[in-house]
């Protein structure tokens, strides 16, 4: 099937760096593989050389030695080679990690660059200025409500209200100037009147 659950797999991307560095560790690989070969080779042929001299074959032995010596010098330049590739790895894998971080810099720098097209300086400048102005006005109430006034504060308040207090009139009710009206003389002869008629009543309740 070429798909899973009916979505397609994404390719990967390699680029050309990673597949320098894999041509190069497979090399170092190939050498490595070489280096043990020959190295086995030698301990054998050093054992041989042994037992030529043992067995009187003393030519046999002397050019047996001289094979080795050449080896030993091929497995110097093998060993050589391999630390010039591990060490060409280290730098490609280096330059990469470095391609990325130069990279992220200039997304980074890209996006600094949007957000100063945003607010300039002097937007930063007026709302800092903003900003402690209101700290300043939030610092002064503070003080206020926690009785952090000077003597000299207290002096100028009291002064102040002073000033305002004698500067106002009370308000007193007025005095009304028209003469209060008289009772009507009819008004006054009815309660005459009667008050006469309630009398023997009272009296009578009385004795």
């Amino acid at each position: 099937m070429g798909t899973v659950f009916g979505r397609k797999s994404q390719p990967t991307r390699v680029t050309e760096q990673d597949k320098a560095i894999l041509q190069l560790k497979q090399q170092r690989d190939k050498l490595k593989q070489y280096q043990k070969r020959i190295t086995l080779q030698l301990e054998k042929e050093r054992r041989l050389a042994k037992q030529l001299l043992k067995d009187g074959k003393k030519e046999k032995a002397l050019l047996l030695l001289k094979k080795k010596r050449y080896q030993d010098q091929l497995l110097d330049k093998t060993e050589n080679q391999i630390s010039n590739l591990e060490r060409m790895v280290q730098d490609i894998e280096f330059m990469q990690i470095e391609m990325t971080v130069i990279e992220g810099l200039k997304v980074g720098n890209d996006c600094l660059k949007s957000m100063h097209e945003i607010m300039s300086v002097e937007d930063v400048e007026r709302i800092l200025d903003e900003t402690q102005e209101s700290i300043e006005y939030q610092k002064q109430i503070d003080e206020m409500l926690a009785g952090a006034l000077t003597q000299e504060d207290e002096e100028a308040a009291l002064a102040e209200l002073e000033a305002i207090t004698q500067g106002e009139d009370l308000a007193l009710p007025e005095v009304p100037t028209e003469p209060i009206p008289e009772v009507p003389e009819t008004h006054k002869a009815e309660t005459e009147r009667r008050e006469a008629k309630d009398k023997p009543d009272r009296e009578m309740l009385t004795a």
